[in-house]
């Protein structure tokens, strides 16, 4: 009769459950010991040590299809694929690092997206009488520049600086936001959309740089996602886009096509 303990015992003395060792047996990580007289089946020395030398791989990260190969191997081959496993376990922590830090950010509200400078125009929007509405539109859109044409992102942002900048664009920037109150057939979203126009013709620079407007030229179908991307939801300002757009570009103004 051999001495040992059950497959019970035995768990219980490494810390792992029955399920687990037998699939350890399965993965033949460790040798099924032969049964006793009386049909048990007994661990002694030799098996423990075994699951304890898995268990403790297992426990620091090594994957268990490398386990089998790693005990049986020699003492410098065991050293090599311990730093190897020991060099991905540092990369899983700096990408868990890195998704810990994003939630930080998302907890900061819009610097999980945004860089600082973006986050402080959206900022001074509601001190110059911009609504939450307004505001929301306008980060939907730094977003989606930021995402989609990265190489103009920058230009914008000192686009959107120059005309909060602008006392009489702010104005007819939040008459456009009332007229989302308006019927789509009302006169005065003409009137706006001249207003608007006429502003931007005498000070193309709310236009934005000519090496800018070349860039949305050439990103033309991103120009239209970024721009329109609230155009359902608000059939008005899309009407009045669409209005402003045709005055400017019968003043000469090259734009996107929409």
């Amino acid at each position: 009769m051999r001495n040992g303990v059950t497959i019970g015992q035995a768990a219980a003395f490494v810390g792992v459950t029955v399920k687990t060792v037998r699939h350890y047996h399965k993965l033949g990580l460790v040798a099924e010991p032969e049964r006793d007289g009386s049909g048990y089946r007994r661990y002694g020395s030799a098996e423990l040590l075994r699951l304890v030398q898995v268990r403790t791989l297992a426990g620091a990260g090594v994957p268990l299809a490398e386990v089998g190969p790693m005990l049986d191997a020699d003492t410098a081959r065991f050293d090599t694929a311990i730093a190897e496993v020991a060099r991905e376990l540092d990369q899983r922590i700096a990408e868990l690092t890195a998704r810990r830090d994003t939630l930080a950010r998302l907890a900061d509200g819009d610097r999980a997206l945004l860089p600082d400078r973006a986050c402080a125009l959206l900022a001074r929007m509601p001190g110059l009488g911009l609504g939450a509405d307004y505001v929301a539109a306008q980060r939907e859109a730094l977003v989606l520049t930021r995402a989609l044409v990265p190489e103009g992102f920058d230009g914008f942002l000192d686009l959107l600086e120059r005309r909060l900048d602008d006392p009489e664009f702010v104005e007819l920037t939040k008459r456009g936001r009332e007229a989302e109150g308006w019927a789509p057939d009302d006169p005065r979203i003409e009137e706006l959309a001249t207003a608007l126009a006429d502003r931007y013709l005498a000070d193309p620079a709310l236009l934005g740089d000519p090496a800018d407007q070349r860039l949305w030229a050439r990103a033309a179908a991103q120009y239209r996602l970024i721009d329109g991307h609230r155009e359902e939801q608000a059939p008005v300002s899309a009407r009045l886009t669409a209005l402003t757009e045709a005055r400017l570009r019968a003043g000469g103004v090259r734009l996107p096509p929409r």
